[in-house]
């Protein structure tokens, strides 16, 4: 009896890693001090030591639900995307430049290409946000996930100087609230999801008119990172007085987590042309709008608050970044919380 016997193939964790390589090299920054294969990876802080206090802030997350799609359409090289994705948009909402990227996949059996093109996601995820993927553990284990299953996650740290941290704590009646689109439903809500439509092949490889591309793939397209664009708001000079990265729990959890107490968000919902998906998920589902904007981003993947005289520059920068803002409401006096009106 040996290892190998027991369901853990050593030789293929060896050719996984050999296989990674390639895609792993294309996110390497100046600050990366080793290479992968040690048992952790180094990043100096040199380049930091002129801001008058370096913060280091971080964020964790998986890719959840979403994988079991990925397992029906055995489609692996976006779900890396969205694993950095819901780390690294966490980490620029308050004002962090992302830096290095850890991910970690636990694999019933290993199959190194199916690995290495989970990485080439991962590794495309770091390259969009600018941060240096310096680690992570392929853990294979058998009898614990079934042999064609996986689970995907990560953990991401970023700097930025304390003066600069982005806490909401400013921001004041008659603010602006500039929302950016997504790509649909990025990587939450995945569970009602997969009640609502049946997840077979056939269905999901059916093409629909108004989305305008199979169900299958507007699902899967994977969540929007908007830490290029948030940098671009900045660089223009633009005060970013708080921000939400909209994901589980929708409009009405996360925008609240930007306002201070005494302040309210009103965000107007024909401001802004929601995805088809949504719209075809609430009436195939039959679920009430108000559950829709409880779940999911309805369009909008991250919420920006912003003073009125910044709000040209904010969407000229946006713009310039490549993404598609929308001025979507604004701040009140009241108690915290948002109007979806």
């Amino acid at each position: 009896m040996d290892y190998k016997h027991a369901g853990v193939d050593i030789e293929a964790g060896y050719r996984s890693v050999e296989l990674m390589k390639e895609h792993i090299r294309r996110t390497m920054r100046p600050e990366v001090l080793t290479g992968i294969g040690g048992f952790s990876g180094a990043f100096s802080m040199e380049a930091f030591k002129e801001m008058e206090e370096p913060t280091l802030v971080s964020g964790t997350d998986g890719v959840g639900t979403k994988l079991k799609l990925a397992f029906l359409m055995n489609r692996h090289d976006t779900v890396g995307i969205d694993c950095v994705a819901m780390c690294v948009n966490d980490i620029a909402c308050a004002g962090g430049e992302p830096l290095f990227f850890l991910d970690y996949i636990a694999c019933g059996k290993n199959y190194p290409e199916k690995i290495a093109t989970i990485v080439s996601g991962v590794a495309e995820g770091c390259h969009q946000a600018g941060a240096a993927l310096i680690g992570g553990e392929t853990a294979e284990m058998p009898g614990f996930y079934p042999e064609d299953e996986y689970d995907l996650a990560g953990f991401a740290v970023g700097v930025v100087d304390r003066k600069n941290l982005i806490t909401g704590e400013n921001i004041k009646e008659g603010d602006v609230l500039i929302g950016m689109a997504s790509s649909g439903v990025h990587s939450n809500g995945f569970s009602l999801v997969r009640k609502v439509f049946t997840m077979k092949e056939e269905y999901l490889n059916t093409y629909f008119d108004c989305l305008g591309m199979t169900l299958g793939e507007a699902l899967i397209a994977p969540t929007k990172i908007y830490v290029k664009a948030l940098r671009s708001v900045r660089d223009a000079g633009v005060t970013i007085k708080g921000c939400s990265h909209i994901t589980g729990g929708g409009f009405y959890e996360n925008i609240p987590r930007m306002l201070p107490k005494g302040v309210r968000a009103q965000v107007q919902k024909d401001s802004y042309p929601v995805p088809p998906i949504f719209r075809m998920l609430a009436e195939e589902g039959k679920i009430e709008e108000t559950m829709m904007y409880n779940t999911y981003n309805m369009g909008i993947g991250m919420m920006l608050a912003v003073d009125p005289a910044d709000v040209d520059k904010a969407m000229e920068a946006i713009r310039a970044a490549g993404e598609t803002p929308y001025v979507v409401g604004r701040t009140v006096a009241g108690e915290k919380g948002v109007d979806i009106c």
